[in-house]
């Protein structure tokens, strides 16, 4: 069994050879052979071996020994041996070692005497410690510190025992009288310490007596002051006045232990505004002063609890809290930028977004490794405060745009998603992104930011200029067609044939050049550069432009993009270009540069042909251009940006709903006492404790102090142990969080007779394990215990808790076992409904394996019930928007979307003889119109 003690090492299982080689050496052997042996005796005590005939062996060969070393291991070995029989009471042979702890506290030897006094304070046998008060009391005055710091706390040890009070009737007036004398920072906090624990008054008085002198006093008594403080105005919230003004004058401590102890004292006081910003002050500059990254998170963790309950006051603090951003590690960057996201307000959005912008530069300029990802976080950051703020817009998305051909593929998405977003909800921007975007296409490396780049290029370009710009940027990124061509044999005979033809073309482009303080200039370069066209073989890749080198890798669903985009801009052409000989020309060159890649695509050069919907798709596009009617045109040129906008509508409704139900819902109850504020005394009262009053006035008013528990859901959560014939009858409040499970036992003992050893054993099935064993309880008639029992869940599996109640009593010789009712740990309770963005979701997707096939019989006829059903059961939360699930039909056609969506490449869907076109598809954007 586990016993208590300050040493606790693994040590093998001990046989009798073992016993009989320990008490040799202890008789015969020398200093190091008897160091030696008391450390295995201790080891077998730990590991529940008795070694009953070892003790008198170790009063009579170890007990004389004067080396440091063995006292201080005798003093362990006393420690954990059993000192009393059966019906607890002292075994005789146990007062024979009271004479010689005597002489260890009246030893010349300070380290001897110190060590004694620490023992002492682990013994619980009045009978042993009796003998030795006036040998404990005489080391109060001793002249070194280390033996009167140790003897204060023996002097409290005995004071707590059940009959301390009667052992030491003056113990905290000694103390009192200690404390005022005493110099030593470690044994003047042990004796505040004791009066705290003992005598709280006197503690208090000293407290009161010496308040100008607080300031002055060491970090650990300070420390104890704040816990005294804290406990006092628990009890006694109208004496907390007083005692603030100590916290507040703690703040300017050296210690930065002492001032983080004091804010979050100060906050559990106080609500009063001029608490809460000095608080707020306090863990700012812990926030800036540490180097410690666990320290950084800590504090950021007390501020977006202060930023939870006082925003207004935290929203000063904003800028004080972004310069945390100086820190290099991801996880504190992160924790920054989120609460100064909840944060931001009309009149601190700009200095925010230029901090932002200011470190977006800094990820340019330096190579750190994890570059890519702080950038991405930054741009996530920057669109937030965009969707919010629409008028800082223009001031960040041409600084982002520059990183759309990063090569960090996250962060460029996180960019042209922006960039998508800003576009449609601020006309004003339309026409300079347009222009931005057209000249950094080439640059962009990533299939899935080309994808939504030409989505914006097809549904933005408007004007003629702008038309024709987006149709040559694609042709001039395509390079020359066809894609392939055929050797003069007419077949390829060897993978490292290429034939290349060089032409030398002049690339007009703008690149933004960065100043300084994070704003930009754009200037403008011609350049001449030689253009590489490759006829290719199975594998090779182009260095002519960024679509020609995605689209001659196979990826075909890019290239279904690109021809919906050139469908759009040659449609748009029509309306504005007045000349019928362009129109002509543009749809020749689009119907051309799809015709190649069909042709590409069932060609034998590429290692795989191009897939059923993206040939669909292409076909689909040059039917389009062949003959165009009125009503595919609106929907073309119209329904698909109208499909974007209410997206773009449902997704602020989404956020909208999130904030209302993070919103504290709480009601003053009509009974409750009013308050007067204004009708009070204020004689006294320092402006600290008027804010405070008036903070206190405005929650009760607004129900902030209603405690609204749903008492329900945890009369719930309380699981029947043991039936109500047992003697002892067992209930358990269960709790999970996360990956752990709290086990709240009460055990009530109903029988007349006082179970001892009482101890609750527990084991569990599946993934779940114990993390420590509940000790052995002793039950007076009667009473109860409350037990608490901590689980670790390693994986979210249901599992199964069970085990025993086992208890011995006076009567019986034999320990007695209630068996207790299985408490099963279903995977619900770990599951709560979270949201999840759209980049992320993809991510994840294309990371883990997700998909499961399961046959599930049903009653359910509507396919939208079946999915409620599956949310409520689950306790899951569905990411598809609401507008979107009412566009599906019957079963087997939501079934077919669902599947073609999952592989990103559903375009028609024929039921019933009509048609359902999924417009413009890309990975980030999918409709139904």
């Amino acid at each position: 069994m586990e016993k208590s003690c300050t040493l606790l090492v693994h040590f093998d299982k001990g046989t009798p050879s073992l016993a009989n080689e320990i008490k040799s050496a202890l008789e015969d052997g020398d200093v190091p052979a008897k160091i030696d042996a008391m450390k295995k005796a201790i080891m077998l005590l730990l590991n529940g071996e008795t070694l009953p005939h070892l003790f008198i062996t170790i009063l009579r060969y170890v007990l004389p020994c004067d080396d440091h070393t063995i006292q201080k291991l005798l003093l362990l070995y006393l420690e954990i041996l059993d000192k009393t029989d059966a019906k607890g009471k002292v075994l005789p042979e146990m007062i024979l070692i009271c004479q010689n702890l005597r002489n260890n506290l009246q030893s010349p030897n300070e380290y001897i005497r110190g060590v004694t006094l620490r023992f002492l304070c682990r013994l619980n046998e009045t009978e042993i410690i009796e003998p030795l008060i006036p040998s404990v009391l005489s080391n109060l005055e001793h002249r070194h510190p280390f033996i009167r710091r140790n003897a204060i706390l023996a002097v409290m040890s005995i004071y707590k025992l059940p009959q301390g009070d009667q052992l030491l009737v003056d113990a905290p007036e000694m103390i009192e009288k200690a404390l005022t004398s005493e110099q030593d920072p470690s044994a003047k906090r042990n004796a505040f310490l004791m009066l705290f624990n003992c005598a709280q008054d006197r503690a208090i008085n000293y407290l009161l007596t010496h308040v100008d002198s607080v300031t002055e006093w060491g970090e650990p008594l300070q420390m104890v002051v704040l816990e005294l403080i804290r406990k006092v105005c628990r009890t006694n919230l109208g004496e907390k006045g007083k005692y603030i003004k100590i916290i507040i004058s703690l703040l300017n401590a050296p210690s930065t232990a002492v001032i983080y102890e004091c804010a979050g004292t100060l906050v559990s006081l106080s609500s009063a505004p001029t608490a809460i910003r000095a608080a707020a002050n306090t863990y700012c500059q812990l926030l800036l002063s540490q180097s410690d990254n666990n320290v950084k998170l800590i504090v950021l963790d007390r501020l977006n609890e202060l930023k939870s309950s006082h925003r207004d006051i935290m929203v000063e603090m904003t800028m004080d809290i972004l310069r945390a951003l100086s820190s290099p590690n991801l996880d504190i960057r992160r924790k920054t930028i989120d609460i100064a996201l909840e944060l931001i307000t009309p009149r601190n959005i700009d200095e925010v977004v230029l901090t932002l912008k200011k470190e977006v530069v800094k990820t340019q300029s330096s190579e750190l490794e994890k570059n890519g990802e702080y950038r991405q976080m930054l741009v996530q950051a920057i669109h937030s405060c965009a969707i919010k703020f629409p008028e800082v817009a223009s001031t960040v998305v041409h600084l982002l745009m520059d990183f759309l051909g990063d090569s960090n593929v996250a962060s460029a998405i996180d960019v042209v998603i922006f960039v998508r977003e800003i576009i449609e909800t601020n006309p004003k921007l339309r026409v300079s992104i347009i222009t931005r975007l057209l000249d950094t296409f080439y640059q962009i490396r990533a299939a899935r930011v080309c994808s939504c780049a030409l989505w914006i290029i097809g549904e933005y370009c408007i004007s003629l200029s702008e038309v024709e710009s987006g149709i040559a940027t694609i042709k001039q990124c395509l390079g020359d067609l066809p894609f392939y061509t055929v050797t003069e044999e007419g077949e390829i005979a060897d993978n490292q044939k290429q034939f290349q033809q060089v032409n030398s073309i002049t690339v007009s482009s703008r690149r933004p050049a960065i100043l300084a303080d994070g704003t930009y200039a754009t200037q403008s370069a011609a350049s001449e550069t030689s253009v590489t066209t490759s006829t290719l073989l199975p594998g090779s890749l182009t260095s002519s432009g960024n679509l020609r080198s995605l689209i001659l890798t196979g990826d075909f669903f890019l290239g279904a993009v690109m021809a919906c985009t050139l469908t759009k801009l040659v449609l748009r052409l029509e309306e504005v270009q007045p000349t019928k000989v362009e129109v002509n020309k543009a749809t020749t060159q689009a119907l051309l540069t799809m015709v190649s890649m069909l042709q590409l695509g069932q060609s034998s050069f590429l290692s795989h042909p191009i897939d059923n919907d993206s040939y669909d798709r292409i076909v689909l596009c040059i039917r389009l251009l062949c003959n165009t009617g009125d009503e595919m045109r609106k929907i073309w040129l119209q329904s698909c940006r109208e499909s974007f906008v209410k997206m773009l509508a449902d997704k602020q409704f989404r956020e909208t709903e999130e904030i209302k139900a993070k919103a504290q819902i709480s009601h003053a109850q009509p009974d409750d006492l009013i308050d007067f504020y204004h009708l009070k005394s204020r004689k006294g009262m320092s402006q600290l404790e008027l804010e405070d009053e008036v903070q206190d006035d405005l929650k009760r008013a607004t129900g902030e102090f209603t405690k609204d528990g749903d008492d329900e859901n945890k009369l719930n959560r309380i699981l029947q142990l043991t039936g109500f014939s047992d003697p002892v009858y067992a209930e358990a409040y269960v709790t999970v969080h996360h990956y752990d499970i709290v086990l709240d036992v009460t055990v009530i003992n109903r029988t007349k007779e006082t179970l001892q050893n009482l101890c609750l054993e527990l084991a569990t099935m599946g993934d779940l394990k114990l993390v420590d064993r509940p000790q052995n309880y002793t039950l007076a008639p009667e009473s109860s215990k409350q037990i608490r029992a901590n689980i670790k869940v390693s994986s979210t599996e249901t599992g199964v808790i069970f085990g025993n109640i086992v208890y011995e009593t006076s009567n019986v010789l034999e320990r007695t076992v209630i068996v207790l009712n299985d408490i099963h740990i279903d995977i619900m309770d770990y599951i709560s409904p979270a949201t999840c963005a759209d980049v992320a979701f993809r991510t994840m997707w294309a990371e883990f394996e997700w998909e499961n096939k399961v046959a599930v019989n049903t009653t359910f006829e509507d396919e939208k019930d079946f999915l409620n059903h599956i949310i409520k059961s689950t306790n899951m939360k569905c990411l598809t928007a609401s507008y979107v699930l009412t566009l599906l039909g019957k079963s087997f056609v939501s079934l077919l979307f669902i599947r073609r969506l999952k592989s990103g490449r559903l375009h028609q869907i024929s039921t019933g003889g009509k048609t359902l076109l999924c417009l413009d598809l890309y990975p980030d954007l999918k409709y139904l119109d």
